[in-house]
């Protein structure tokens, strides 16, 4: 079952106007992936369609266009996607949440634990500064272990305000990453 949601993690609901079944069609779900038991959420078929995309930048925007962003933390991989468009329309920079030995320069890095085993994220040491307000952006909320990770590496920079977003949240396999964040903003466009 899908539904749209979004909310803060006090449990807040702000209205929506996204077009939820449009988002709804064209998501694909791959069962026993990456390993027997998980439903995978491949976002990948709501980039490919023009109006997808369209949806989900226009209801990004709408939540976020007076924040303050001055930069967003994409996720990799897919986080990159909905993160460098959505800095396009903010008009603020991106920086590159990343696994191992990808960065050129100086990291700092926090090991996680995710649903089908640990990783690793890291980030430039000079990606953000104290006085900004960072949006952090992924494809999907499920046990909130990456997310957490890369909240912490945020936290180490001191900025301003940390809100974070996600295009889908997983509760229906008795996920609760969503619980981690306690006291942060945080919006989902689909939970299922």
């Amino acid at each position: 079952m899908f539904h749209v949601k979004q909310t803060t993690s006090n449990n807040n609901y702000n209205s929506l106007i996204m077009n939820e079944k449009l988002l709804i069609d064209n998501l694909r779900c791959v069962p026993d992936f990456p390993k027997k038991g998980i439903n995978f959420r491949d976002v990948t078929t709501l980039y490919k369609s023009a109006e997808c995309m369209k949806e989900m930048l226009d209801e990004m925007e709408r939540l976020y266009k007076d924040k303050g962003i001055t930069k967003i933390v994409g996720v990799e991989s897919r986080g990159f996607v909905m993160a460098s468009a959505l800095a396009g329309r903010l008009g603020c920079g991106v920086v590159l949440a990343r696994k191992p030995g990808k960065l050129p320069s100086t990291v700092i890095k926090e090991s996680f634990s995710k649903e089908y085993g640990v990783d690793t994220v890291e980030m430039h040491l000079d990606s953000i500064e104290p006085d900004d307000v960072v949006l952090i952006h992924d494809d999907l909320l499920a046990t909130g272990g990456t997310a957490k990770a890369v909240y912490k590496l945020v936290q180490h920079f001191h900025p301003k305000k940390v809100y974070m977003n996600f295009i889908i949240e997983i509760t229906d396999e008795g996920l609760h990453g969503r619980d981690l964040f306690e006291g942060i903003e945080l919006t989902t466009l689909l939970t299922v």
